[in-house]
């Protein structure tokens, strides 16, 4: 088989070569614009691991024949048996002039290409928006009901799907996705659309009130939304099944959404308050079409008047309102006949619920514009070396994203290469420059021959961020025989990190800015049962930094403590019970108060929990130690190495 792909650097595009590289052969040969090229080289190299099934095919969606010359088409004619045309401009604040060209005119000439292809199967990428505002169940068999076509988006979808099913020669498939979202387990996404317009409200939200404070809420209708390796695979496997020429396949959540709640669930992902709706959303319902509130609000978003309070308002959260108009979708969508082909898949479109955390996460590190638009973090970090350490997975990772958004160069390091380098992948894709470092923090001769080749390399260091990965839990009488990971926990938590910024400190010096940032933890604050070696290895860096703060702040180098709230990372997937019962923060919450370290350079960052056990401490000690002894008693050590108390690292 071979495959000829529209938009397949795109965001859905790019899943579905990713599924063709995985479960099926042949040529795949991508259309990509004469601009575009170096972002395909990027995602061949990266993504698609430089494979030779993949070759670029130079031309442009809006020039007749998609800019193919004659001769090329000629020489493969008969090689295309799957034509899938994904390129379009899926945007609801694009202009009608931009809509029409690249979805109208590009699903023309792919229509003719795929003919002088003489491809077996043309695949139509559309979507559920061609329903427009059709009230009721729209099927698969259906298409042109009389429907309203409320925006130009919506009337190109459904022309671009009409020149399809019209002039095509070539056998077709038409797929609707609903509202598209990132990946289901890793969150990827590649661009503020649909609900994530919404995401940088949820912050403010999250950061200015506590989680359970009510907000109220109106029933704003049913919505839909599907993660993109669902839509990636259900394409794939449908294109592949015999006998499905000519049909329409819905890909969607078969479940009712009500937006209110899809809204609810990605708040709760946030650490956000949540919407309640006083009025059951049978009774609104119950009310006729015209004063249904998502009506009579669409309606009101529609009246010239509207403009600019809105553009005032939401407008300058980020939130384009034109989608307002669009938060709700009027059809109810069914989907039989794509169940039924996907029957025999392991295909399923998996609950929100189930993935909303690492959409929300993924956003916060990769697309959460806060840090690019922060002009005296950019002041503080553009083009400034920060050496972060635990740069390949969590906070360090977090931090490095972050750092990369405001300008600055970041120098990673941990032990493995992969981590690193799949940070550095993601700091490039959006146009940044990373350095990876792989050293064992555990040798301290490897610590001085990083720092040597820092300096050879870099010159000047402006910021380390000592953010060491490794913990250990366990009491004294349950740790005599693992007494090397008490030794271990110290080397890494204290020794690895004065040993690099001893290393590098004359090249800090050297700066204007010299600032180091010490990754602490609220067990310092708090003395939490079963965790002495870990706080007592951050409390030894902490004594050091007051000391050392204060010789070294007349060379220009200052210091930051953060002692860091428990952060769901990869150390806490099996935690102990005493951890369940207290909140984590998120890798990039945790991101966030180091750039705060970075951009203010407080002597300390603490948490309210923290701060509360110090006072408690001071105030009350023996009160203090009583409750944990009780908590000791109560709580049970970690599980994870089949009940007994032991290292994690």
């Amino acid at each position: 088989m071979g495959y000829f792909v529209t938009g397949g650097s795109g965001f859905i595009g790019r899943h579905v070569v990713e599924e063709l590289l995985l479960h099926r052969r042949g040529p795949i040969r991508v259309l990509v614009r004469e601009t575009s090229l170096d972002r395909f080289d990027f995602l061949h190299r990266t993504r698609w691991r430089s494979s030779r099934r993949i070759t670029p095919v130079t031309g442009d969606l809006t020039a007749p024949v998609l800019g193919i010359e004659e001769p090329w088409a000629a020489a493969h004619a008969a090689d295309v048996t799957h034509f899938f045309h994904l390129a379009a401009l899926y945007d609801m604040s694009a202009s009608s002039d931009s809509n029409e060209q690249l979805n109208i005119g590009g699903t023309r000439e792919a229509v003719g290409l795929a003919a002088a292809l003489r491809a077996a199967t043309f695949h139509h990428l559309s979507s559920v928006a061609v329903a427009g505002d059709y009230q009721g169940v729209f099927d698969e068999t259906m298409f042109d009901q009389g429907q309203e076509l409320p925006s130009p988006y919506h009337k190109t979808m459904y022309e671009s799907e009409r020149v399809v099913r019209t002039q095509s020669v070539v056998p077709w498939r038409i797929y609707r996705p609903a509202i598209v979202l990132g990946h289901s387990e890793t969150g990827a996404m590649d661009e503020i659309d649909g609900p994530y317009y919404f995401f940088p409200l949820l912050k403010r939200l999250r950061d200015s009130l506590p989680q359970w404070a009510p907000l109220l809420g109106v029933d704003l209708g049913d919505t839909n939304v599907v993660p993109v390796d669902y839509v990636a695979r259900a394409i794939v496997h449908l294109a592949h099944q015999r006998g499905l020429d000519g049909r329409t396949f819905h890909l969607i959540n078969r479940d009712p959404q009500f937006t209110v709640e899809v809204i609810n669930t990605l708040a709760t992902a946030a650490k956000a308050p949540r919407f309640a709706v006083p009025v059951q959303p049978r009774f609104v319902r119950a009310l006729p079409p015209s004063l249904a509130p998502i009506n009579l609000l669409t309606s009101l978003l529609r009246t010239p008047a509207a403009q600019p309070a809105l553009d005032q308002t939401i407008g300058r959260l980020g939130i384009p309102p034109e989608v307002l108009g669009h938060l709700s979708l009027p059809s109810t969508f069914a989907s039989r006949h794509t169940e039924q082909a996907l029957a025999d898949s392991d295909v399923e479109c998996p609950d929100l619920g189930s993935y909303a955390a690492v959409l929300w996460d993924y956003w916060e590190q990769h697309l959460d514009p806060t840090t690019a638009n922060d002009s005296d973090l950019r002041d503080a970090l553009s083009g400034r070396t920060v050496v972060i350490t635990g740069a390949s997975s969590s906070i360090g990772k977090a931090t490095a994203l972050k750092v990369a958004q405001a300008g600055g160069v970041p120098l990673l390091v941990a032990r493995g290469t992969d981590g690193l380098l799949e940070t550095r992948v993601g700091i490039e894709a959006a146009g940044g420059v990373a350095y990876v470092y792989s050293c064992d923090l555990a040798d301290l001769g490897a610590i001085d021959r990083l720092a040597k080749k820092i300096v050879a390399e870099h010159g000047q260091v402006d910021y380390i961020v000592n953010n060491p990965g490794g913990s250990i839990r366990g009491s004294p009488p349950l740790s005599v025989d693992h007494f090397h990971d008490l030794e271990l926990t110290m080397q890494l938590h204290y020794f690895a990190a004065i040993r690099l910024v001893m290393d590098l400190l004359s090249a800090m010096q050297g700066s204007t800015a010299g600032h180091v940032v010490n990754i602490s933890s609220i067990g310092v604050q708090g003395n939490p049962q079963r965790f002495s070696a870990h706080v007592a290895s951050k409390a030894a860096l902490d004594a050091w930094s007051r000391v050392v703060s204060s010789e070294l702040v007349g060379d220009g180098v200052t210091f930051t403590t953060i002692h860091m709230p428990p952060v769901k990372t990869p150390m806490t997937d099996a935690p102990t019970t005493i951890e369940d019962a207290f909140p984590t923060i998120s890798p990039a919450m945790a991101a966030d108060l180091v750039m705060r370290a970075l951009k203010n350079r407080p002597h300390e960052i603490n948490a309210a929990l923290g701060t509360a056990g110090e006072v408690a401490h001071a105030l009350l000690p023996t009160t203090a130690f009583q409750l944990l002894h009780r908590a000791y008693q109560v709580f049970q050590g970690s599980s994870a190495t089949g009940g007994d108390e032991s290292s994690d690292r």
